[in-house]
């Protein structure tokens, strides 16, 4: 590997990283020699993840329950990382949740609680985070939006506004940090067969061929490579940008039509 790829050395702090694009980014970076922190809201299930990574030759793991729409519980995860490893070099915003329904069937509560972890959420652990890169030596965050935070998504419209959000905070904050040697950049997925995808469209990663150019759906591995590309010195130069992975384009392909 080229060195300006690599992430040996860093500390990383990844949140929602219980299973799915989490996960997998936690054990790409541990694996190429990042010590990382991982958060859940749900104790065990992190703690799964980490003694996996652990078990394995590469960075150490540190599992933390942490809910991220609760800035005291971002406010001591952040601690936890400073203290078990001097710094925090990456922070990736990929906790998330959304549901179904049309615009006039969200309660209130339902909008507010998808916009508290998408967008709130992000805004936690990113000034929490952010405070100790621009006091430090500066860093790298990566957030997460979606294709539904740029095309809009029907039935979905909560979720899409949130990360669409997401997409116009990293370019803000991208320019506002950047005297403080902070990249801010963003991914935004289509569709991944994580277990949440599998479950819903019965489309399983082990189905999916990566050589093959032409599909609509991608693995959580290709989404690790491009957090990993933002995260190291290969993309010294972007900041402010929203990288999406969605496969082909979506395009008329009768022009007669």
């Amino acid at each position: 590997m080229r060195e300006q790829f690599a992430v040996e050395g860093q500390t990383a702090l990844v949140t929602g990283a219980s299973q799915g694009i989490g996960r997998s980014i936690a054990e790409r970076f541990a694996d190429d020699g990042a010590d990382v922190v991982i958060c859940s809201r749900e104790q065990e299930k992190v703690d799964e993840v980490a003694e996996g990574i652990n078990a394995e030759d590469g960075g150490e793991c540190i599992p933390v329950e942490c809910d991220v729409t609760d800035r005291d519980a971002v406010d001591a995860l952040v601690e936890t990382t400073v203290e078990e490893f001097g710094s925090v070099d990456t922070l990736v915003n990929n906790a998330g949740a959304s549901f179904m329904a049309n615009f006039e069937g969200i309660s209130e509560n339902g909008w507010k609680t998808i916009v508290d972890i998408n967008l709130h959420g992000t805004y936690h652990c990113t000034q929490a985070a952010g405070e100790v890169m621009r006091e430090g030596d500066g860093g790298q965050i990566v957030n997460f939006a979606s294709v539904a935070g740029q095309d809009g998504a029907p039935f979905m419209s909560h979720y899409a506004a949130a990360k669409a959000a997401v997409v116009n905070l990293t370019k803000t904050l991208a320019f506002e940090w950047s005297d403080d040697q902070v990249r801010v950049n963003c991914i935004a997925p289509g569709f991944v067969a994580t277990p949440g995808v599998e479950t819903q469209m019965g489309v399983s990663a082990d189905s999916i061929d990566r050589s093959n150019v032409d599909r609509r759906i991608g693995l959580e591995e290709e989404i690790a490579d491009i957090a990993q590309f933002l995260a190291s010195e290969a993309s010294s130069y972007i900041t402010g940008e929203t990288i999406t992975a969605k496969g082909v384009p979506d395009i008329m392909e009768d022009p007669d039509l």
